[in-house]
Protein backbone atom coordinates (compact mmCIF):
# COMPACT_ATOMS: atom_id res chain seq x y z
CA UNK A 1 0.00 0.00 0.00
CA UNK A 2 3.32 2.64 0.75
CA UNK A 3 4.47 1.43 -2.99
CA UNK A 4 1.29 2.09 -4.13
CA UNK A 5 1.07 5.90 -2.57
CA UNK A 6 4.66 6.39 -3.37
CA UNK A 7 4.19 5.44 -6.88
CA UNK A 8 1.28 7.21 -7.08
CA UNK A 9 3.26 10.36 -6.32
CA UNK A 10 5.45 9.60 -8.95
CA UNK A 11 3.25 9.55 -11.08
CA UNK A 12 2.00 12.76 -9.83
CA UNK A 13 4.99 14.54 -9.76
CA UNK A 14 6.51 13.29 -13.17
CA UNK A 15 2.78 14.87 -15.14
CA UNK A 16 3.18 17.94 -13.04
CA UNK A 17 6.66 18.57 -14.27
CA UNK A 18 5.80 18.23 -17.63
CA UNK A 19 2.97 20.94 -17.25
CA UNK A 20 4.71 23.50 -15.57
CA UNK A 21 8.22 23.77 -17.70
CA UNK A 22 9.08 26.87 -19.17
CA UNK A 23 8.20 26.99 -22.65
CA UNK A 24 12.11 27.58 -24.04
CA UNK A 25 15.05 25.81 -22.51
CA UNK A 26 18.31 27.17 -23.19
CA UNK A 27 18.73 30.18 -25.77
CA UNK A 28 18.36 28.36 -29.35
CA UNK A 29 15.17 26.66 -31.26
CA UNK A 30 14.75 25.99 -35.12
CA UNK A 31 11.30 26.25 -37.03
CA UNK A 32 10.22 23.13 -38.66
CA UNK A 33 8.67 24.03 -41.81
CA UNK A 34 7.62 21.00 -43.76
CA UNK A 35 6.18 22.76 -47.12
CA UNK A 36 8.06 19.99 -48.81
CA UNK A 37 7.72 16.37 -50.60
CA UNK A 38 11.21 14.90 -49.94
CA UNK A 39 12.43 15.59 -46.46
CA UNK A 40 12.67 13.06 -43.72
CA UNK A 41 10.19 11.71 -41.55
CA UNK A 42 8.85 13.46 -38.41
CA UNK A 43 10.38 10.17 -36.42
CA UNK A 44 13.81 11.08 -38.14
CA UNK A 45 13.67 14.55 -37.66
CA UNK A 46 13.17 13.43 -33.43
CA UNK A 47 16.25 11.77 -34.29
CA UNK A 48 18.17 15.04 -35.98
CA UNK A 49 16.92 17.20 -33.38
CA UNK A 50 18.21 14.92 -30.57
CA UNK A 51 22.00 14.67 -32.22
CA UNK A 52 21.76 17.99 -32.76
CA UNK A 53 20.96 18.75 -28.79
CA UNK A 54 18.12 20.93 -30.32
CA UNK A 55 15.25 21.10 -27.42
CA UNK A 56 13.20 23.76 -28.83
CA UNK A 57 11.19 23.56 -31.91
CA UNK A 58 8.08 25.30 -33.66
CA UNK A 59 5.48 23.92 -36.66
CA UNK A 60 2.86 26.00 -38.92
CA UNK A 61 0.26 23.99 -37.50
CA UNK A 62 -0.60 21.04 -35.36
CA UNK A 63 -0.11 18.01 -37.56
CA UNK A 64 -0.97 14.93 -36.40
CA UNK A 65 1.90 12.83 -37.30
CA UNK A 66 4.52 15.19 -35.95
CA UNK A 67 2.96 15.64 -32.66
CA UNK A 68 2.86 11.93 -32.37
CA UNK A 69 6.50 11.57 -33.78
CA UNK A 70 7.81 13.52 -31.11
CA UNK A 71 6.14 11.87 -27.97
CA UNK A 72 8.50 11.02 -25.34
CA UNK A 73 11.14 12.95 -26.68
CA UNK A 74 11.31 15.79 -24.40
CA UNK A 75 11.51 18.35 -27.01
CA UNK A 76 9.54 21.43 -26.35
CA UNK A 77 7.25 22.16 -29.44
CA UNK A 78 4.90 25.34 -30.13
CA UNK A 79 2.20 24.56 -32.34
CA UNK A 80 0.81 27.33 -34.94
CA UNK A 81 -2.64 27.32 -35.43
CA UNK A 82 -2.96 28.72 -38.94
CA UNK A 83 -4.43 32.34 -40.01
CA UNK A 84 -6.91 30.24 -41.69
CA UNK A 85 -8.74 29.47 -38.48
CA UNK A 86 -8.85 32.74 -36.73
CA UNK A 87 -11.90 34.33 -37.87
CA UNK A 88 -13.99 31.03 -37.15
CA UNK A 89 -11.80 30.92 -33.32
CA UNK A 90 -12.59 34.41 -32.87
CA UNK A 91 -16.25 34.14 -32.82
CA UNK A 92 -16.57 31.89 -29.59
CA UNK A 93 -14.58 30.20 -27.05
CA UNK A 94 -16.00 27.19 -27.99
CA UNK A 95 -14.73 26.74 -31.36
CA UNK A 96 -11.29 27.31 -29.87
CA UNK A 97 -12.00 24.50 -27.86
CA UNK A 98 -13.13 22.02 -29.98
CA UNK A 99 -9.31 22.90 -32.25
CA UNK A 100 -7.19 22.27 -28.74
CA UNK A 101 -9.35 19.31 -28.12
CA UNK A 102 -8.63 17.94 -31.72
CA UNK A 103 -5.00 18.92 -32.04
CA UNK A 104 -3.48 19.12 -28.40
CA UNK A 105 -5.60 17.62 -25.67
CA UNK A 106 -5.01 14.05 -27.51
CA UNK A 107 -1.19 14.37 -27.59
CA UNK A 108 -0.18 15.79 -24.03
CA UNK A 109 1.87 15.38 -21.47
CA UNK A 110 3.30 12.89 -23.70
CA UNK A 111 4.50 15.33 -26.38
CA UNK A 112 5.49 18.23 -24.89
CA UNK A 113 3.53 21.22 -26.28
CA UNK A 114 4.78 24.24 -25.23
CA UNK A 115 2.51 27.04 -26.67
CA UNK A 116 0.25 27.70 -29.37
CA UNK A 117 1.03 30.63 -31.75
CA UNK A 118 -2.32 32.19 -32.61
CA UNK A 119 -1.84 33.31 -36.57
CA UNK A 120 1.37 33.70 -37.94
CA UNK A 121 2.26 37.66 -39.38
CA UNK A 122 -1.11 38.93 -39.06
CA UNK A 123 -0.67 42.45 -38.17
CA UNK A 124 1.00 44.91 -40.77
CA UNK A 125 -0.07 42.20 -43.37
CA UNK A 126 -3.26 42.51 -46.29
CA UNK A 127 -6.56 41.05 -45.04
CA UNK A 128 -7.42 43.61 -42.11
CA UNK A 129 -10.51 41.64 -41.14
CA UNK A 130 -7.46 39.37 -39.74
CA UNK A 131 -6.21 42.03 -37.60
CA UNK A 132 -9.65 42.51 -36.17
CA UNK A 133 -9.97 38.71 -35.67
CA UNK A 134 -6.18 38.27 -33.80
CA UNK A 135 -6.95 39.11 -30.30
CA UNK A 136 -10.52 38.05 -30.01
CA UNK A 137 -8.93 34.55 -31.42
CA UNK A 138 -5.88 34.24 -28.93
CA UNK A 139 -8.56 35.38 -26.06
CA UNK A 140 -10.40 32.44 -26.54
CA UNK A 141 -7.53 30.08 -26.85
CA UNK A 142 -6.65 31.23 -23.70
CA UNK A 143 -9.70 30.71 -22.40
CA UNK A 144 -10.25 27.38 -23.57
CA UNK A 145 -6.56 26.47 -21.99
CA UNK A 146 -8.16 27.56 -18.49
CA UNK A 147 -11.03 25.44 -18.93
CA UNK A 148 -8.97 22.62 -19.55
CA UNK A 149 -6.70 23.77 -16.96
CA UNK A 150 -3.76 23.92 -19.05
CA UNK A 151 -3.23 27.67 -19.38
CA UNK A 152 -0.36 27.95 -17.01
CA UNK A 153 1.27 24.72 -18.95
CA UNK A 154 0.83 26.39 -21.95
CA UNK A 155 1.71 29.39 -23.50
CA UNK A 156 -0.62 31.71 -26.03
CA UNK A 157 1.17 34.25 -28.23
CA UNK A 158 1.32 35.24 -31.94
CA UNK A 159 4.97 36.20 -33.89
CA UNK A 160 4.46 39.17 -35.92
CA UNK A 161 6.94 40.45 -38.66
CA UNK A 162 8.79 43.96 -39.09
CA UNK A 163 5.94 45.33 -41.11
CA UNK A 164 4.72 45.85 -37.84
CA UNK A 165 6.86 48.98 -37.56
CA UNK A 166 7.10 52.45 -38.79
CA UNK A 167 10.59 52.43 -38.32
CA UNK A 168 13.51 50.83 -36.88
CA UNK A 169 16.72 52.66 -36.98
CA UNK A 170 18.34 54.02 -35.06
CA UNK A 171 16.86 50.94 -32.20
CA UNK A 172 15.93 54.05 -30.40
CA UNK A 173 13.45 55.44 -32.78
CA UNK A 174 11.41 52.52 -33.23
CA UNK A 175 7.72 52.97 -32.92
CA UNK A 176 4.69 50.40 -34.05
CA UNK A 177 2.96 51.88 -37.36
CA UNK A 178 -0.09 54.26 -36.75
CA UNK A 179 -2.54 51.93 -38.31
CA UNK A 180 -0.98 49.00 -36.72
CA UNK A 181 -0.75 50.74 -33.12
CA UNK A 182 -5.05 50.72 -32.45
CA UNK A 183 -4.27 46.39 -32.83
CA UNK A 184 -1.35 45.99 -31.40
CA UNK A 185 -2.10 47.27 -28.16
CA UNK A 186 -4.97 45.63 -27.07
CA UNK A 187 -3.23 42.46 -27.97
CA UNK A 188 0.13 43.13 -26.18
CA UNK A 189 -2.23 44.36 -22.61
CA UNK A 190 -3.82 41.07 -22.80
CA UNK A 191 -0.33 39.38 -23.63
CA UNK A 192 1.16 41.23 -20.26
CA UNK A 193 -1.63 40.10 -18.36
CA UNK A 194 -1.08 36.31 -19.00
CA UNK A 195 2.58 37.09 -19.15
CA UNK A 196 3.44 36.12 -22.71
CA UNK A 197 6.12 37.66 -24.59
CA UNK A 198 6.23 39.70 -27.87
CA UNK A 199 7.67 37.42 -30.39
CA UNK A 200 9.24 38.72 -33.55
CA UNK A 201 10.53 37.50 -36.82
CA UNK A 202 14.02 39.40 -37.06
CA UNK A 203 16.15 38.83 -40.80
CA UNK A 204 19.08 41.04 -41.22
CA UNK A 205 19.49 38.81 -44.70
CA UNK A 206 15.92 40.66 -45.78
CA UNK A 207 17.11 43.89 -44.94
CA UNK A 208 20.32 43.29 -46.48
CA UNK A 209 19.51 42.35 -49.40
CA UNK A 210 16.83 45.65 -49.85
CA UNK A 211 19.75 47.56 -49.34
CA UNK A 212 23.06 45.86 -50.25
CA UNK A 213 24.55 49.45 -51.22
CA UNK A 214 24.24 50.78 -47.64
CA UNK A 215 24.37 47.98 -45.09
CA UNK A 216 27.31 46.60 -44.28
CA UNK A 217 27.57 42.77 -44.93
CA UNK A 218 30.07 42.35 -42.00
CA UNK A 219 27.58 43.95 -39.49
CA UNK A 220 24.47 42.01 -41.21
CA UNK A 221 26.61 38.65 -40.48
CA UNK A 222 28.14 38.82 -37.09
CA UNK A 223 31.65 39.99 -38.28
CA UNK A 224 34.23 42.58 -37.81
CA UNK A 225 32.78 45.81 -38.77
CA UNK A 226 32.49 49.41 -37.38
CA UNK A 227 28.96 48.95 -36.34
CA UNK A 228 26.68 51.52 -35.87
CA UNK A 229 26.10 54.45 -32.90
CA UNK A 230 22.69 55.27 -31.86
CA UNK A 231 23.52 58.79 -30.95
CA UNK A 232 20.24 59.19 -28.80
CA UNK A 233 21.26 56.32 -26.47
CA UNK A 234 24.81 56.10 -27.29
CA UNK A 235 24.44 52.47 -27.48
CA UNK A 236 26.94 51.10 -29.94
CA UNK A 237 25.74 47.85 -32.12
CA UNK A 238 28.14 46.04 -33.76
CA UNK A 239 25.35 43.99 -35.62
CA UNK A 240 22.08 43.92 -36.91
CA UNK A 241 20.72 41.42 -35.38
CA UNK A 242 21.16 43.05 -31.88
CA UNK A 243 19.87 46.33 -32.93
CA UNK A 244 16.72 44.48 -34.60
CA UNK A 245 15.87 43.50 -31.07
CA UNK A 246 16.73 46.48 -29.65
CA UNK A 247 14.55 48.28 -32.06
CA UNK A 248 11.65 46.16 -30.68
CA UNK A 249 12.51 46.70 -27.08
CA UNK A 250 11.93 50.30 -27.70
CA UNK A 251 8.88 50.48 -29.64
CA UNK A 252 7.37 48.36 -26.63
CA UNK A 253 9.07 50.44 -24.15
CA UNK A 254 7.22 53.30 -26.35
CA UNK A 255 3.79 51.61 -26.03
CA UNK A 256 3.41 50.92 -22.71
CA UNK A 257 4.96 47.37 -22.42
CA UNK A 258 8.65 48.04 -20.99
CA UNK A 259 8.25 44.63 -18.99
CA UNK A 260 7.17 42.33 -21.89
CA UNK A 261 10.24 39.91 -23.23
CA UNK A 262 11.10 39.90 -26.72
CA UNK A 263 11.56 36.86 -28.42
CA UNK A 264 13.22 36.08 -32.06
CA UNK A 265 10.43 33.49 -33.64
CA UNK A 266 12.04 33.44 -37.11
CA UNK A 267 15.59 34.56 -37.76
CA UNK A 268 18.00 32.81 -40.82
CA UNK A 269 19.92 33.15 -43.83
CA UNK A 270 18.88 31.83 -46.95
CA UNK A 271 22.17 29.67 -49.12
CA UNK A 272 20.82 30.58 -52.64
CA UNK A 273 18.47 33.10 -54.14
CA UNK A 274 17.73 34.55 -57.52
CA UNK A 275 19.85 37.12 -58.97
CA UNK A 276 18.38 39.84 -57.62
CA UNK A 277 18.70 38.66 -53.90
CA UNK A 278 21.51 39.94 -52.41
CA UNK A 279 23.94 37.82 -50.06
CA UNK A 280 21.94 34.80 -50.70
CA UNK A 281 24.75 31.74 -50.84
CA UNK A 282 26.07 29.16 -48.96
CA UNK A 283 29.27 31.29 -47.64
CA UNK A 284 27.12 33.81 -46.17
CA UNK A 285 24.45 31.33 -44.84
CA UNK A 286 27.20 29.53 -43.09
CA UNK A 287 28.60 32.59 -41.58
CA UNK A 288 25.07 33.89 -39.99
CA UNK A 289 23.86 30.77 -38.57
CA UNK A 290 27.29 29.81 -36.97
CA UNK A 291 28.02 33.07 -35.59
CA UNK A 292 24.74 33.22 -34.35
CA UNK A 293 24.61 30.04 -32.77
CA UNK A 294 28.05 31.36 -30.97
CA UNK A 295 25.95 34.50 -30.17
CA UNK A 296 23.03 32.68 -28.28
CA UNK A 297 25.30 30.19 -26.95
CA UNK A 298 26.80 32.84 -24.51
CA UNK A 299 23.48 33.73 -22.95
CA UNK A 300 24.00 37.19 -23.03
CA UNK A 301 21.58 40.25 -23.36
CA UNK A 302 21.25 43.09 -26.32
CA UNK A 303 23.28 46.96 -25.69
CA UNK A 304 20.07 48.53 -24.72
CA UNK A 305 18.82 45.31 -22.58
CA UNK A 306 22.23 43.18 -21.49
CA UNK A 307 20.13 41.64 -18.34
CA UNK A 308 17.73 39.66 -20.67
CA UNK A 309 19.08 36.88 -22.17
CA UNK A 310 17.85 36.55 -26.45
CA UNK A 311 16.48 33.78 -27.39
CA UNK A 312 15.66 33.16 -31.02
CA UNK A 313 14.24 30.12 -32.75
CA UNK A 314 16.36 29.77 -36.64
CA UNK A 315 14.85 29.39 -39.99
CA UNK A 316 14.66 26.88 -40.97
CA UNK A 317 15.23 22.91 -40.54
CA UNK A 318 14.72 22.23 -43.95
CA UNK A 319 14.99 23.38 -47.51
CA UNK A 320 11.81 23.48 -48.21
CA UNK A 321 10.94 22.62 -52.10
CA UNK A 322 7.24 23.31 -52.48
CA UNK A 323 7.48 26.85 -50.99
CA UNK A 324 5.99 29.77 -53.23
CA UNK A 325 8.06 33.07 -54.29
CA UNK A 326 11.73 33.64 -54.83
CA UNK A 327 14.52 30.74 -54.86
CA UNK A 328 15.50 32.19 -51.21
CA UNK A 329 12.14 31.19 -49.45
CA UNK A 330 13.14 27.16 -50.49
CA UNK A 331 16.80 27.44 -49.07
CA UNK A 332 16.90 28.77 -45.63
CA UNK A 333 17.60 25.46 -44.19
CA UNK A 334 20.10 24.43 -41.54
CA UNK A 335 19.99 20.61 -43.27
CA UNK A 336 19.06 19.24 -47.07
CA UNK A 337 15.97 17.16 -47.69
CA UNK A 338 17.77 13.61 -47.09
CA UNK A 339 18.64 15.15 -43.63
CA UNK A 340 22.64 15.96 -44.36
CA UNK A 341 23.64 19.25 -43.53
CA UNK A 342 23.78 22.25 -45.93
CA UNK A 343 27.09 23.77 -44.28
CA UNK A 344 28.66 23.12 -40.85
CA UNK A 345 28.12 25.04 -38.18
CA UNK A 346 28.65 21.75 -35.20
CA UNK A 347 25.56 19.53 -36.19
CA UNK A 348 26.05 16.34 -37.55
CA UNK A 349 23.12 15.08 -40.22
CA UNK A 350 20.91 11.89 -40.64
CA UNK A 351 24.02 9.50 -41.58
CA UNK A 352 22.12 7.87 -43.76
CA UNK A 353 18.55 6.23 -44.54
CA UNK A 354 19.40 2.67 -42.79
CA UNK A 355 20.34 4.96 -39.74
CA UNK A 356 17.50 6.55 -39.95
CA UNK A 357 14.91 3.69 -40.67
CA UNK A 358 17.24 2.02 -37.71
CA UNK A 359 16.30 4.88 -35.49
CA UNK A 360 12.62 4.93 -36.58
CA UNK A 361 12.25 1.16 -35.83
CA UNK A 362 13.71 2.35 -32.10
CA UNK A 363 11.91 4.86 -31.64
CA UNK A 364 8.46 3.36 -32.36
CA UNK A 365 8.85 1.02 -29.27
CA UNK A 366 9.83 -2.15 -31.05
CA UNK A 367 12.06 -3.46 -28.02
CA UNK A 368 13.10 -1.85 -24.74
CA UNK A 369 15.37 0.86 -26.52
CA UNK A 370 11.84 2.69 -27.81
CA UNK A 371 9.67 1.48 -24.36
CA UNK A 372 12.80 3.52 -22.28
CA UNK A 373 12.14 6.78 -24.36
CA UNK A 374 8.72 6.91 -22.60
CA UNK A 375 8.66 9.84 -19.86
CA UNK A 376 6.20 7.61 -18.16
CA UNK A 377 8.55 4.56 -18.11
CA UNK A 378 11.09 6.52 -16.05
CA UNK A 379 8.13 6.43 -13.18
CA UNK A 380 8.05 2.68 -13.96
CA UNK A 381 11.69 2.43 -13.26
CA UNK A 382 11.37 4.79 -10.31
CA UNK A 383 8.78 2.50 -8.96
CA UNK A 384 10.96 -0.41 -9.56
CA UNK A 385 13.72 1.53 -7.66
CA UNK A 386 11.77 2.05 -4.92
CA UNK A 387 10.80 -1.50 -4.26
CA UNK A 388 14.22 -2.95 -4.76
CA UNK A 389 14.84 -0.69 -1.84
CA UNK A 390 12.08 -1.35 0.58
CA UNK A 391 12.84 -4.98 0.35
CA UNK A 392 16.88 -4.70 0.52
Amino acid sequence: MELSYLCFLLVFSTTTFLNVDASFTGTYGVNYGRIADNIPSPHSVVTLLKAAKIKNIRIYDADHEVLTAFKGSGIQIIVGLGNEYLKDISVAEDRAMNWINENVQPYIPGTHISGIAVGNEILGGADVELWEALLPAAKNVYSALQRLGLAKSIEVSSPHSEAVFANSYPPSACIFREDVAQYIKPLLEFFSQINSPFYINAYPFLAYKSDPEHIDLNYALFKKNAGIQDTKTNLHYDNMFDAMVDAAYFALEKAGFEKTEVIVSETGWASKGDQNEAGADPKNARTYNYNLRKRLTKKKGTPHRPKTVVKAYIFALFNENLKPGPTSERNFGLFKADGSISYDIGFTGLVGPSAASSSLLNYKGLGLRGWFQSSHTWVFTSCAAVLFLMLT
